[in-house]
């Protein structure tokens, strides 16, 4: 089976925690062939089908060279028997285009995991709005006033853009409301920018758990990325420890739920984040945290997810 990677940079990758290099080296192992490329590298025109310049890499298991090219060219997505669309946010205009040459490549026969569409119709920060029994007290406005109102009810708030990543552009207001104007102005920019915000959950110092969806079931281990220090960002990305640990029940329940709409919908792998028993965010685009459950825990997550991408294409 040919597999195409939509992914960021190869020579990027830090495949000691890489969760779409997990992905390719399992894909592999089963022997599968890999072919990576960047959404720069899509394009269309009139009379033929949506291209791509794509590599043909095989793994090599060395560091710091950890793929070896084996050709170069231009071929058509419905060529490949799956195409993984794993570039990493933003969810700028350039990804929202992108979704476009994908989804125009399903007209025209391919297979694409997440769906295009299911990718635009699902912006990680808002996808939760759907499931207001699992979230904690939520606002999503352009208004100073509604933000200083829920501040005003709330005391202790988190706000945070909607484009964001990593843990990019989080604030926490306690209730002294210290730097809240400021805050307000840099977030929505004079009422031009939506910005989302949270009652403060006090269990994040238990972690922001990342709890991953793979064929609308859950994986038995979650990731608890855990602030430290005077940090409050959990994210990895901002220093946080990761922590695997496996599911609760009341995760279990809730991912669920809610698997099976999202797998309904195409999205073969999601990863939601959960404090304490509140979602804060369903990841869609490049969920991660494959190896660090696997070096921690032993669950194989990349080969739960090729059972999965596998069981979907025989469908």
């Amino acid at each position: 089976m040919q597999i195409l990677f939509v992914a960021d940079p190869l020579e990027s990758f830090q495949t000691y925690k890489d969760t779409t290099f997990a992905m390719m080296r399992e894909a592999q192992r089963r022997g599968h062939s890999i072919v990576a490329c960047e959404p720069r590298h899509i394009s269309w025109q009139r009379g033929s089908k949506v291209v791509a310049q794509v590599r043909r890499i095989r793994l090599t298991g060395e560091a710091p060279q950890w793929f070896e090219i084996q050709g170069e060219g231009l071929q058509e997505l419905a060529d490949f028997d799956a195409i993984i669309m794993r570039k990493d946010p933003p969810f700028d205009s350039e990804y929202f285009y992108s979704t476009h040459l994908l989804e125009q490549a399903e007209r025209e026969g391919a297979r694409v995991f997440n769906k295009p569409r299911a990718l635009r119709d699902h912006p990680e920060k808002l996808a939760i709005l759907e499931f207001p029994q699992f979230i904690g007290p939520t606002l999503v406005t352009r208004s100073a006033d509604d933000i200083r109102s829920f501040h005003a009810e709330h005391q202790d708030i988190i706000l945070k853009p909607l484009d964001g990543m990593g843990g990019m552009g989080i604030f926490r207001v306690g209730p002294d409301a210290r730097n809240l104007g400021s805050i307000i102005e840099t977030l929505n920019q004079g009422g031009a920018t939506s910005v989302m915000v949270q009652k403060f959950l006090p269990e994040i110092t238990e972690g922001d758990k990342r709890v991953l969806i793979i064929g609308g079931k859950p994986v038995p281990f979650c990731l608890a990325r855990i602030p430290q220090g005077s940090e409050v960002r959990g994210n990895l990305a901002a220093g946080g420890k990761g922590v695997a640990q496996p599911l609760n029940e009341h995760d279990t329940a809730m991912a669920q739920a809610i698997g099976p709409v999202l797998m309904e919908r195409g999205l073969l792998l999601a990863g939601v984040d959960v404090i304490g028993q509140c979602i804060t965010e369903i990841n869609v685009t490049s969920p991660t945290c494959f190896q660090e459950i696997f070096d921690q825990t032993g669950c194989d997550v990349a080969a739960l997810f090729l059972d999965a991408l596998e069981q979907a294409l025989a469908a």
